[in-house]
């Protein structure tokens, strides 16, 4: 998420009202996670494991719970909770707007677009041209949907993150910033649900199908011409390639990348990342002709065993 003016470090910091380390007029320009930062972004930690990655990132600005040596080039803000101030800034320059009417004053609907009775569209809502929006869909605010894009009844785009730290009291929410982007051509089915990034974008490329129930979660990145079948939970984080065909019932981990082409079969648990190009199959997930082969080897078994008597 980018600011709407760079801010310098002492501002940042007396918004937190915490310490810093470097120069007070470093330029703060935005807020990110650490797998999408760019320089003058702001990114956190607040956990020994994963100071060196945030430190080496792309981020130049850190907020950590943990006076550390600073690279030159970066600066760090002082914090006794990080997840509490990262959301602190979140809340700060995305506000929570409260909406009072179906269609915002604030959203642009391009021409031939026809919204059907009972949707609402929420603030900075971007429509393009020619797209047909079902009833009963709820688009959150900043959602970009680009032109040509079906969406059918009761689909909901850009809920929060499903994202928590575990405190003695309970679970604490990270607040979601983000937004969702629909490119231009893409189809999505009847109860869909597409979360937003947490300050980043959730993306849908262009001439994408999604069947009914479909779950995608934060950060994630659909790439261009896939179909996804229903009842298919894409977890938070996850790169999926262009042309990539994924069908019933697949669920898969956050932070991995499923290749290009590639197929994943019915009911599949993708635990790790996939090569493109290849079919796959099972839970854990193996190329589909490897795992069939061991289905068939299993039932020969009860044969094996009888030989052996």
């Amino acid at each position: 998420m980018k600011f709407q003016k760079v801010y310098s470090l002492e501002e940042i910091a007396n918004l937190l009202d915490c310490e810093f380390i470097g120069d007070k007029n470093f330029q703060v320009s935005g807020m990110n996670e650490i797998h999408v930062v760019e320089p003058g972004d702001i990114v956190f930690v607040d956990h020994p494991k994963y100071y060196d990655k945030a430190i080496n990132s792309a981020a130049t600005i850190v907020l950590i719970n943990k006076v550390v040596d600073c690279p030159e080039g970066k600066a760090l803000l002082i914090s006794d909770d990080p997840f509490r101030d990262f959301n602190k800034l979140t809340k700060h320059f995305r506000p929570f707007r409260f909406a009072n009417v179906a269609i915002s004053d604030s959203a642009v609907i391009g021409e031939g677009t026809l919204i059907q009775p009972n949707c609402f569209i929420g603030n900075h809502v971007t429509i393009g041209k020619n797209c047909l929006i079902h009833p009963n869909v709820t688009i959150y605010d900043h959602t970009v949907i680009g032109d040509n894009v079906m969406i059918h009844a009761g689909t909901i785009l850009g809920a929060d993150a499903f994202y928590y730290k575990k405190r003695p009291d309970g679970f604490d929410q990270l607040i979601s910033g983000g937004r969702v982007v629909i490119k231009d051509n893409v189809g999505i089915g009847a109860l869909c649900t597409i979360d937003k990034g947490v300050t980043g974008d959730t993306t849908i490329g262009e001439g994408t199908k999604l069947d009914n129930q479909v779950h995608v979660g934060h950060d994630t990145v659909i790439g261009e011409k896939c179909l996804i079948a229903s009842q298919t939970g894409i977890a938070g984080c996850v790169i999926i390639e262009d042309e990539v065909t994924i069908w019933g019932q697949v669920g898969t981990t956050s932070g991995i990348t499923i290749g290009a082409k590639a197929v994943i079969m019915g009911q599949t648990g993708v635990t790790k990342s996939v090569e493109g190009g290849k079919s796959y199959f099972g839970t854990p997930i193996e190329e589909s002709r490897e795992k069939l082969k061991q289905l068939a080897n299993i039932k020969k078994i009860p044969e094996i065993l009888n030989k052996l008597k």
